[in-house]
Formats: C-alpha cells, structure tokens, sequence
C-alpha cells in the first residue's frame, strides 16, 4: 500500500537588529525585538493557527487516519513561548491525538553537524528534551537543519539512539535509486533513512499558487493521481515542508488548506494511507545501504550546502563560529546569556543572507539590503560575542591539551562537587604540561590538602614510646653544655610565635597519649 509519510517544520530564526562596530564591547543585546514580534506574530495569524487547527479538523473527520509529522526548533520555540502561546495549545492538542508525532533536530537550527560534533549531540539533546516537556514524546527519528546529511552525520545520529533520519532525496546521491524505498546509513546500518520526493513536496509548498505553471490548478485528486501512479513496491512517499508554506507561501487565499483536507477521503478511496515518520520505519525494513559522501540538503536547485558556506564571506563567519577554542570555553560555560547568544547565532539563516547565489526565487536578506551588509553585521555582532566569551575563559594557555585541563578545572571547581584526588590528578598534569602563571601556586597548595598525610596516621603510634624516651633522650645532652644551651633559646621562642612553629610543638606527643 502506498504511504503518505507528511512531515512539517516550524523554525523562525530570531532576528538580529543593526549593529555598528563601535557598539562592540558596549552593547551585549543583538536582537531586533520589534522586528521578532511582528513576524511571528504574523506567521501564527496567517499560517500556523489556521494550518493546525485545520489538522486537528481532520484528525477528528477522518477517524485518526490523518498522521502528521513535526520539527521544531529550540529557537522557535524560544518567540512562540514570548509572543504566540496559544500555538503551544494547539501543538499539545495535536500530540495528544495520537496521530501526530514531534522529531529531534538542532536547537538552533544551525550548522553545529558541521561545525563540531559535540555541539551537535549537546543541542540535539537540548531540544529533545524540551519537546519531552512541552509535549511528552520521547523523540525517535531525527531531522537536521534545512535536512543536513552526510554519512558522517549519520553516523552520530545513530550513536545518540535514533532509529531514523529524513533526507533530501536529491538525484545526484540516488543516481538511478528511487526514493521511494527505505534506505539505511553507509555508515551504520542500525539508521535508517526516509528520503523526501522533493518535486511532489514542492508541488504543494513552492507551485501550489503559481499561475504560471502548467500543472495549475492543483486539485487533490489530480496530486494523489500521482502518488497512486509510482511504480509497483515504491509504497514511501516522504512529503517534507515548512508549515509556513500553509497560509503564508501560499496564501489562504489559493485555497491550499481546502487541498489539505480534502486528502484524507480521497487518499482512503485511493488505497493511499498517511503514517508518522516511525509508524514508516516499523512497517518497511532498509533495501540497501544509501551513500552520502559530501552533504546534502533541501535548499536550492543544487540540493546541498552551497547556499550557506558557498563563499568565502560565509566560510569566514562559520569558522569563527565554530573555532574548536571557542566552542569549548561554551560548552563550559553555565552562563544562561551566553548560551542563549550562542544558540541564536548558530542559525542557518544568518548564513543564507550572506549568499552571493541567484537562486532564481529572490534571496531574502531580511534587514540587509546586500550580502556583504549581512556580512559586516553579523561579523561585528560575532566580535563582541567572542569578546564576552574570551574575557570570561582567558586565553591564557596555548596548547589545546592545556586549554582542555585548564576547562575542566574551572568547570570542576565552581559547578560540580568533584572529589580532591580527581582535581589534583588533573592539576599535576597541568604543571608537567607546563601550566600558565596563574595557575602556578594551585599545585603548591595541594600538597597541604592531600590525603597522604592523614593516612600516615598509624605513626604516632610509634611515638608513644618514644614520648617516654624523650626523658633520658635529654638527660644525654645535658652533658654537651652547649648543646643545653641551645635548648633554652629554642624554648623561649617557641611560647612566642604561635603560628610560626607549629610542626615543632609538642601536640604530636600529646596525640600520641590520647
């Protein structure tokens, strides 16, 4: 039976405000609230709340045979907590049907599978577990940013435990394959990947309303003719959009939610069924393995990276991003701003506005009237914030091994109850490193809170006799006058200074007759 795996996704970046390179190191705010309000403000009334509550219709009119899929990102979540808090309702409603299932992404939506692999894994599973929050669902398939994918990528997704993937079904990594089959990762074949039919995906989100395509009117029947058409055994149709393009892209207008629903109905009496991303997965094992050598996404003609590290503006930016020095003094960090500041600048679209592409569809720049203005203020935002990062995590340390110690001793030091042999095992080898000036006398310090002296305990044993030696012991250099002399001197400092003296007291000796 063919089937209709239909999956959405909800991201808005949150937008930057200008930004003058005399503000750096005086203004540590980079967003345009007002800007950031009115979009999203815009999106729910226009798009999400009609598109989800149309949903939530068919959900009920069709007996739960409608099955949908969603990714949000951690960014978006972020504006529709502050300015749209009755989408949250409509999105637990929609969870609580059953029919509905919510994936794992990048809480940033950004490039960090690129960039540095552990960011990637620390985010994902931030935005994991604020979907297990808001909603309850544990998630089990993952999508990356703008469907980012390699085998590499693949390859850690598997290792975070996902069952599956969604991937651009793009004509130069399937050559004469279909994507209508299951495939698995190259890599790992514990992944599996579902691959989405970007032309019968873009019908609907991009040629719905364009008058002069030739396919126009689109009508349900006519689309889902289509579908019923695929060769024998292609059962999978991955059908991948934003929800933006429900009401915004493609105004109400056109009539693209009365599409929308009319498709359950006719896809029964068709023999076409809707399923989430994981009720595909238990149903339909992997036919082969599916290789990605270099990336892959939905943007663009070309279907892969181009539109946001194409060139050297955009390579630039992102490897000052995401300079490993950087990215750990972050991951370090506890402060609340700096992650958010961090999370926010990750986001794929700062990237797409720095694009010298023609894509053929008009680049939107957002508040930039040109790319290399994209650039110069996303660069002077940039430069404060690693500015602000650097000034709380000094470079004081040259070599990566020295920078990761000196890291983790801050790290155990101010959050985390560590025990004092961990800590002085990473000190010792921090000074054979060679440690910076600062850290010098914390070695020195630890040889009075080591625990070696307090397991030498059982000696004083040893110096009960020889208390009761100490008598005749004296009695022998009575004889060497000199030596007696020198004893009187040593006494009488001894009662004055206190504190200079202590190992020279005799609180040894009386430990000893306790």
């Amino acid at each position: 039976m063919k089937t209709i795996c239909l999956y959405f996704e909800i991201h808005q970046p949150i937008h930057l405000k200008r930004y003058r390179f005399f503000d750096i190191g005086t203004d540590h705010y980079y967003y345009d609230d007002y800007e950031n309000e009115r979009i999203i403000s815009e999106l729910f009334e226009r798009s999400y709340r009609p598109a989800l509550q149309t949903m939530l219709d068919m959900i009920a009119e069709n007996d739960k045979a409608f099955k949908v899929a969603f990714s949000i990102s951690g960014v978006s979540l972020e504006l529709i907590e502050q300015y749209a808090p009755e989408m949250l309702d409509l999105l637990g409603r929609l969870a609580a049907s059953g029919c509905v299932e919510f994936l794992a992404e990048p809480y940033s939506h950004g490039l960090s599978s690129l960039g540095n692999t552990e960011n990637f894994i620390a985010e994902t599973k931030r935005q994991a577990k604020k979907i297990k929050q808001l909603f309850g669902q544990n998630p089990k398939v993952f999508r990356n940013s703008s469907l980012i994918y390699n085998d590499e990528i693949g390859a850690t997704v598997a290792d975070m435990g996902f069952k599956g993937v969604m991937v651009e079904g793009a004509k130069h990594i399937l050559g004469w394959k279909s994507p209508h089959y299951i495939y698995s990762c190259a890599e790992d074949s514990r992944l599996s990947l579902i691959l989405r039919d970007y032309k019968l995906s873009d019908d609907i989100g991009l040629r719905f309303n364009d008058a002069s395509w030739s396919e126009y009117p689109l009508m349900a029947d006519k689309w889902l003719g289509w579908v019923a058409g695929l060769p024998e055994g292609e059962n999978v149709v991955g059908i991948m959009m934003e929800l933006a393009a429900l009401g915004y892209y493609q105004p109400l207008s056109s009539h693209i939610l009365d599409f929308l629903r009319a498709l359950p109905k006719l896809a029964k009496d068709m023999g076409i069924q809707f399923a989430t991303p994981s009720e595909v997965l238990a149903k339909n094992k992997p036919v082969s393995p599916l290789e990605v050598i270099y990336p892959v996404s939905w943007n663009d003609e070309e279907r892969d990276t181009s539109s946001m590290l194409g060139n050297g503006m955009q390579r630039e930016a992102f490897n000052k991003l995401y300079d490993e020095n950087i990215v750990g003094r972050i991951l370090a960090s506890r402060d609340r701003r700096i992650q958010q500041d961090w999370d926010r600048l990750q986001a794929t679209e700062n990237f797409r506005f720095m694009t010298t592409k023609n894509n053929g569809m008009g680049n939107y720049r957002g508040i930039y009237d040109s790319e290399y203005d994209a650039f110069t203020n996303y660069m002077n935002i940039l430069g404060d914030f690693l500015k602000r990062v650097k000034d709380m995590f000094p470079d004081s340390v040259e070599s990566d091994e020295l920078n990761s110690l000196y890291t983790q001793i801050a790290n155990m030091g101010e959050e985390l109850n560590v025990k004092d042999n961990e800590i002085s095992r990473l000190r010792a080898r921090l000074k054979k490193l060679g440690s910076p000036e600062e850290e010098a006398p914390a070695p020195k310090e630890e040889p009075k809170a080591e625990p070696k002296p307090k397991k030498a305990e059982p000696k004083p044993k040893e110096t009960k006799p020889a208390a009761k030696k100490e008598e005749p012991k004296k009695a022998k250099p009575v004889a060497k006058k000199p030596a007696a002399k020198k004893a009187a001197p040593k006494a009488a400092p001894k009662a004055k200074p206190v504190a200079k003296k202590p190992v020279a007291k005799k609180p040894v000796a009386k430990k000893a007759k306790k």
